[in-house]
């Protein structure tokens, strides 16, 4: 009787939470009988992605700092445990969720920021993907749950990244803070790889290995630390090292630059461990694209010394030749390589074909979903080695011309925000970091299929939707450096003072 009356009390106050739980475990049953295990514990884990939400509504940044931490580590730790839902959902989920948490509290939202050329670009870009959702290239009818997988990860997840980065960021302190984060990330994968050569592999990470044998040439692995795979590994952690230096050699605050040029060091010396040789151009063109964009005649001029001697020992010697992966880097430089002959014989069988689909085969569209006797079943079965090639296939000539013109232009408006707009030397800096990583991908981009993977849509897109902010935080950057650079001169006298005491 007791029981029972604990039970009304309960139902009474109580009564829409129950039926809530009990709405819920009912689609989780459904689910699990139609769809089996991951849609049944998908939907057990609303609740706690509900109190999660909640836990962090209250603390926007920290979801914020979160949403960059998920990107870079996701990939790592679905390798190594089984995930209910796909790596790319838990991503889209932060991000909408900080988006609404914008809308709903009115939490310092600049408009003004948001609508810029950058802004217009990835619109358009994600436009032109909607009208794609009429392609019907391989008379296979339109799927618009296919085109939406494809369409959200080829535009969507760009928009995304620009939004929640120009939403969020709106101090010093944050954009030094994503740095940080970064920074870390690109160490720990350099530890990780450290670990794999010296001390082995994980039970995953082999199983990957000998399923995938580009990563074993001439019977030596190509490392691919914490990332999805070497190529991706090794051109992130090259262009991302060449950032750190081009930080550290603007920045005036002595432990930052101290910190970046460490990081940056590291960072080169672990993407010759990937044995991806495209990695060694990206890091050249992102140390080009800085030596414009810097303004300084000391800096060009001693930057550009370094860089011709680096090139000169690399191209021109046989200096570190004992090394394995300083020997596979030299081969970068090979206009006979045979990998390189086999990338060009793929584009080239691709070209035929698609002189019929100027539109391409289709967003999503992947070689399972294409009937053998399809004309355009052999596009989907080439490798396309490349994210632009990979583009090309799915969205025609029309599409690749419109994504490249539309990043050019996303290029060159934030080149002319560090040349033109910004006067601070370390602002400038960390402007001419992001936009020279921009090139420095997407040049990866063109020769591997890594620009779409993780951490690089926000690290990337997120960075250069940065540098469109750089201008509106230029005067609270000044006030924040002037701060520090005081601490820093303050710390620097006591520490002389003190060394003179001791003297006498």
């Amino acid at each position: 009787m007791d029981n029972n009356k604990t039970v009304t009390a309960y139902s009474k106050g109580n009564g829409g939470r129950a039926i809530l739980l009990f709405l819920l475990f009912s689609i989780a049953i459904l689910n699990f009988m139609s769809s089996g295990y991951s849609a049944f514990v998908a939907v057990l884990c609303i609740p706690a992605i509900a109190l999660v939400g909640y836990f962090l509504f209250s603390r926007k940044m920290a979801m914020f700092y979160t949403l960059f931490i998920v990107n870079t580590i996701i990939m790592f730790i679905e390798r190594h445990f089984h995930l209910p839902v796909p790596v790319s959902m838990i991503n889209e989920l932060f991000e909408l969720m900080l988006i609404g948490m914008v809308i709903i509290d009115h939490w310092r939202f600049h408009l003004s920021r948001l609508i810029n050329l950058m802004f217009l670009c990835a619109i358009l870009w994600v436009l032109f993907c909607c009208i794609e959702i009429f392609n019907d290239q391989c008379g296979l009818g339109i799927d618009v749950y296919r085109w939406y997988t494809g369409a959200r990860l080829m535009s969507m997840q760009i928009l995304y990244a620009f939004v929640v980065t120009t939403l969020f960021i709106d101090t010093p302190k944050k954009i030094m803070t994503l740095l940080y984060i970064w920074a870390v990330f690109i160490i720990f994968a350099a530890i990780w790889l450290w670990k794999q050569k010296n001390i082995g592999l994980t039970e995953a990470e082999s199983r990957f290995l000998w399923s995938s044998p580009a990563h074993i040439m001439g019977g030596k692995i190509r490392y691919f630390s914490c990332f999805t795979d070497a190529a991706n590994f090794g051109i992130h952690t090259a262009v991302a090292s060449a950032a750190f230096l081009i930080i550290a050699i603007t920045m005036k605050l002595k432990r930052i630059r101290i910190f970046f040029a460490i990081a940056g060091c590291i960072g080169i010396w672990a993407f010759f461990g990937s044995g991806t040789r495209t990695a060694l151009f990206c890091f050249i063109a992102t140390i080009l694209v800085f030596i414009v964009l810097s303004k300084n005649k000391r800096i060009i001029l001693s930057v550009s010394a370094l860089f011709l001697v680096f090139l000169y020992i690399l191209a021109f010697t046989k200096i570190g030749d004992g090394n394995q992966n300083i020997r596979r880097m030299r081969t970068a430089f090979d206009k006979d390589d045979a990998s390189l002959g086999v990338r060009e014989q793929n584009k080239a069988t691709l070209r035929k074909y698609m002189v019929d689909a100027p539109w391409g085969v289709g967003i999503g569209l992947e070689s399972s979903d294409v009937p053998a006797f399809n004309k355009f079943k052999l596009i989907t079965q080439v490798p396309p080695d490349s994210e632009y090639v990979y583009i090309w296939v799915r969205t025609g000539v029309v599409g690749i011309t419109v994504f490249s013109i539309l990043n050019a232009v996303m290029f060159l408006g934030a080149c002319w925000i560090v040349f033109f707009r910004l006067k601070n030397i370390s602002i400038r800096g960390v402007g001419a970091a992001y936009t020279a990583a921009f090139i420095g991908m997407h040049l990866g981009g063109y020769a591997n299929q890594i620009l779409m993977q993780f951490p690089n849509v926000l690290i990337y897109y997120g960075g250069l939707a940065t540098v469109y902010l750089l201008p509106y935080i230029e005067n609270e950057w000044n006030d924040w450096e002037a701060k520090l650079l005081a601490e820093q001169e303050e710390r620097r006298r006591l520490k002389l003072e003190k060394k003179r005491a001791s003297r006498v």
